[in-house]
């Protein structure tokens, strides 16, 4: 068929962090490789084309997201293409290392590439003799590689071994060869993110600094120690893609629900989040609403913060779209979605229930005092206020003792701080001060200069 550039097309999850792929095989047919259970940006490209999906491949067991493979194949009848060492519970094609598959013009061959998980699969795709390029999923990724402690602590620095020697084999592909990951700048599976999306092996034998390693050793070394904390979903998701996730019918509901139902659901355990903008969570709010703000981290922080068993109702603002709720809920395995209160907080301060408020503050207006940092460790070395106490918010519900009374709490813009906020209320905390900013301009309100690297009060 001759394969052009713009046949290959990247679609970007800003959230996760992660780029799913779809090629056009220029017969109405695609290939999906490393597709998520959200295929509505999928479902428009291959429209837009007049595309079906005739294979989905997967490179691994993803943990940061629900595979779209088993509803690919539902919608397209696409055939499932993935690792036999997966053990996957479901029909699929099982491949290992140097098997093919014709995609019919284009050929599409599996590199075992362990690291990231023990099954893990490169893909490379072939026109005749000529190497196009090779979906690396979370072995190589733009200027790192992903990380190796997802299937345990006792596991990590093996697998960072095999890391090693995967990115080794995939650095002997020709230069010109195009990388296309998965994992990119934002994903938690990424040790640490880069910013750029795609590559090739020529650029990444230059700019790589894991593939400059001297050896092995150094290798594992430097990549165990840039590995940060993950969300705790991480944990749950790769079982329920060995098994496969079920089947959606239809996009899944969010419906409407009164004041009454809304404090039956609580009554019963359910928990109310508020994914209205932090200022407007501020202003007032459910007693007891964690603050998630619905923007492109949505998924993660909900992943990360509440348990995927309990009952959710959420409080929205007026125009917010509940798909951009219910869609990155579902892809992360979060399927409790009890229902949106109707008519918000009007209806909530109507019906004369208790209203809970925040102090919102800019830096010049923010108090000098004890400081909360809830940022990653990475990003308060790379700059924080002098003695502020480093508590990152996926860690935070389990220290809220430790919060100083009478805290400002800040991370990069306010968002994250808001979150943090609620969630020592919901511990009885709620002495404190969210910053609307971050590190930069509190220092400047405050005549302070930041520190640098991981020394202060981390915890």
């Amino acid at each position: 068929m001759g394969f052009a550039e713009d046949h290959l097309i990247p679609l970007v999850d800003e959230g996760l962090g992660n780029s799913a792929y779809l090629v056009d095989l220029g017969d109405g047919r695609a290939l999906a490789v490393d597709a998520a259970r959200d295929l509505r940006a999928l479902h428009t490209a291959a429209a837009r084309r007049g595309l079906r999906v005739a294979f989905a491949a997967d490179t691994h067991l993803h943990a940061d997201f629900l595979s779209g493979a088993v509803q690919l194949a539902h919608d397209h009848g696409a055939s499932v293409l993935a690792s036999a060492a997966g053990r996957r519970a479901f029909p699929h094609t099982p491949l290992g290392d140097a098997d093919e598959v014709d995609l019919g013009g284009l050929m599409l061959r599996a590199l075992a590439t362990p690291g990231h998980t023990d099954e893990h699969l490169s893909f490379l795709l072939l026109d005749g003799t000529r190497e196009l390029g090779v979906f690396t999923g979370g072995s190589l990724i733009v200027d790192s590689a992903a990380r190796t402690d997802l299937l345990g602590a006792d596991r990590t620095e093996e697998l960072a071994r095999a890391q090693y020697r995967s990115l080794r084999h995939l650095a002997t592909l020709p230069d010109e060869v195009a990388v296309w990951p998965t994992h990119g700048a934002g994903s938690f599976c990424s040790a640490p993110p880069g910013a750029e999306r795609t590559s090739t092996i020529g650029a990444q034998k230059r700019t790589n600094p894991l593939l400059a390693a001297p050896d092995e050793d150094a290798f594992a070394r430097d990549l165990v120690a840039s590995l940060g904390s993950y969300p705790a979903y991480f944990d749950r998701l790769t079982e329920v893609n060995r098994r496969g996730p079920a089947v959606l019918a239809a996009a899944p509901p969010l419906p409407g629900l009164d004041v009454r139902q809304v404090e039956a659901l609580l009554e019963g355990g359910g928990q109310v989040v508020d994914v209205r903008p932090a200022a407007d969570y501020a202003a007032g709010h459910v007693p007891g609403a964690v603050s998630i703000p619905l923007r492109d981290q949505f998924a993660t922080w909900l992943g990360w913060l509440l348990p995927g068993d309990t009952p959710l109702v959420f409080v929205t603002a007026q125009g917010q779209d509940t798909g951009e709720i219910v869609w990155p809920a579902y892809k992360i395995g979060y399927e409790r979605l009890a229902g949106h209160l109707t008519g918000g907080m009007p209806a909530w301060t109507a019906a004369g229930r208790p209203v809970a408020t925040t102090a919102f503050v800019p830096a010049g207006r923010a108090p000098r005092g004890p400081y909360i940092d809830v940022r990653q460790h990475a990003e308060y070395a790379a700059g924080h206020v002098p003695g502020a106490l480093n508590l990152e918010l996926g860690d935070l519900a389990g220290h809220a003792a430790d919060a100083p009374a009478g805290a400002v709490v800040a991370c990069g813009h306010g968002e994250r701080a808001m979150t943090a906020a609620s969630l020592l209320e919901r511990a009885g905390r709620t002495d404190v001060t969210v910053l609307a900013g971050g590190p930069a301009g509190y220092a400047a309100a405050h005549n302070l200069r930041l520190d640098h690297g991981p020394e202060g009060d981390a915890a």
